[in-house]
C-alpha cells in the first residue's frame, strides 16, 4: 500500500493529520535529530545550578536524543557560560560531577581550561606546530535565559527571546525570580509511545471532557481557548468557578477573566505549565521511535496554592495522559489506519504543530 505523503494543508478545513507511518519509522525519528532537535531550545537547568562564581553543572543536551556533552559554568567575573564538555586533547568529558571550580582539567592527559572554556595548559606538548590555536578552546554553545531557567541551542534558528516572547506577555508579572525547584512534586514518567503523540495530546483541550474527569471539573470547556505564535502554543484555561485564579494587574491581555492556568508549549518539546501556585515544566525527550521519557519539574512560590484549581492533582492527569497516548501508539501501528481530520474549533494547536513538523521533515 502507497504511503501517503510527509504533508499538511495550510487550511485546516481541508487539511489531514500526519500521516500514521510518520509515529513509527525509525528514519524520520533519526531525521529528527538533526531538522528538528538540532536548531531548538532546550531547557537544560535552573540558575541554581550555577549560582555562585566558580560553580560547574555537566549535562547532556536532551538525553535519548541528541546526547551532547555540555556544561554550565559561572566564572570568577560572575558570568555563565555553555560549554562543550569534550576536551579538544582526545574527547573525553571534561566535567564529571558539579562543584565549585577554579580551572577545568581533563583527567585523561591534564589539559586545563579556564571557566570561560579558554585553552590554559597541556603538560606534554613542546615542539606541537601551530598549537594552541583557538580549536584548542572548548566550543561556546549559545544559551539564553528566562526566569529561573537556562535553555541552550546548538544552532538556534531563532532567538530565544522570540520564541518567549508570548510567555512573557502572559507572565511576566509574576514573581519568577522566587520560583524554587520542588523535588517532592516533580519526576520523571516513561511513556511507551512517540514524543509527537504525546505533543499532539497536550496540544488540545478536546480531550479533556473525556479523559481528566477531575480537570474537567475544575476547567470551564466552553471557555478554553487556544492561541497560536511563530515558535508555540498558548492554551487558556479559565475556572467554572472561584478557586485557585490568578490576579491580574490593569493592562493584562486576560484582565476580568477567571484564569486558573496558562498552559505553554514551545517548539518542539517544551512545556510551561503556569498555576497560581508556580510553574509545572513538562520536557519530552524522545528515548525510541516508540518510547518517551517526561520530566515533570515544579518550581513553586506559594505552596499554600498546590492543592486548590487546576494546578492541583497533575499527577493523576499524566497518568491519564500517559494511558491514552500509548493506545494512540498502539492504534498508529495498524494497516487500518492511516491519517485522519482536525477540529477547527478544538484541533487548531495541533494542526500548526503539524504543519511544522511536516515543512522540517518534508
Amino acid at each position: 500500500m502507497k504511503r501517503p505523503p510527509l504533508e499538511v494543508d495550510a487550511d485546516i478545513r481541508r487539511a489531514h493529520t500526519l500521516p500514521s507511518w510518520v509515529y513509527g519509522d525509525p528514519a524520520v525519528w533519526a531525521a529528527q535529530r538533526e531538522r528538528v532537535f538540532q536548531p531548538s531550545w532546550q531547557l537544560v537547568a535552573d540558575r541554581s545550578r550555577v549560582k555562585v562564581p566558580g560553580q560547574v553543572h555537566p549535562f547532556s543536551l536532551l538525553e535519548g536524543m541528541l546526547e551532547i556533552p555540555l556544561v554550565m559554568t559561572r566564572d570568577r567575573e560572575d558570568r555563565i557560560h555553555c560549554l562543550s564538555n569534550v576536551c579538544t586533547h582526545r574527547g573525553t568529558c571534561v566535567v564529571e560531577h558539579p562543584g565549585v571550580e577554579t580551572v577545568l582539567r581533563c583527567r585523561y592527559h591534564g589539559r586545563r581550561f579556564g571557566l570561560d572554556g579558554r585553552f590554559q595548559f597541556m603538560p606534554e606538548f613542546d615542539g606541537v606546530e601551530g598549537f594552541p590555536s583557538p580549536a584548542d578552546d572548548l566550543a561556546r554553545v549559545p544559551w539564553g535565559e528566562y526566569g529561573p531557567f537556562l535553555f541552550a541551542s546548538l544552532a538556534p534558528e531563532t532567538p530565544l527571546d522570540q520564541v518567549l516572547a508570548p510567555f512573557a506577555a502572559r507572565c511576566g508579572h509574576l514573581p519568577l525570580a522566587r520560583a524554587e525547584f520542588n523535588a517532592q512534586h516533580s519526576r520523571d514518567y516513561v511513556v511507551r509511545a512517540n514524543w509527537a503523540l504525546y505533543v499532539d495530546n497536550y496540544l488540545e483541550g478536546f480531550h479533556i471532557p473525556y479523559v481528566h474527569a477531575g480537570l474537567s471539573e475544575a476547567l470551564d470547556y466552553g471557555d478554553y481557548r487556544t492561541e497560536l505564535f511563530p515558535w508555540g502554543v498558548l492554551q487558556l484555561g479559565v475556572a467554572s468557578n472561584d478557586l485557585g485564579l490568578f490576579t491580574l494587574p490593569d493592562g493584562h491581555p486576560d484582565r476580568g477573566q477567571r484564569i486558573a492556568a496558562w498552559y505553554f508549549w514551545l517548539w518542539p518539546n517544551t512545556m510551561l505549565n503556569v498555576y497560581p501556585w508556580g510553574i509545572s515544566v513538562n520536557v519530552v525527550k524522545p528515548l525510541a521511535v516508540d518510547r518517551t521519557r517526561v520530566s515533570f519539574l515544579s518550581y513553586v512560590w506559594n505552596e499554600e496554592a498546590l492543592d486548590r484549581g487546576a494546578g492541583a492533582g497533575l499527577d493523576r492527569v499524566e497518568r491519564e495522559d500517559e494511558v491514552i497516548v500509548e493506545s494512540i501508539q498502539a492504534g498508529m501501528r495498524s494497516p487500518l489506519y492511516s491519517r485522519g481530520r482536525y477540529s477547527p474549533a478544538r484541533e487548531t494547536g495541533v494542526h500548526h504543530f503539524h504543519r511544522m513538523l511536516a515543512a522540517r521533515l518534508g
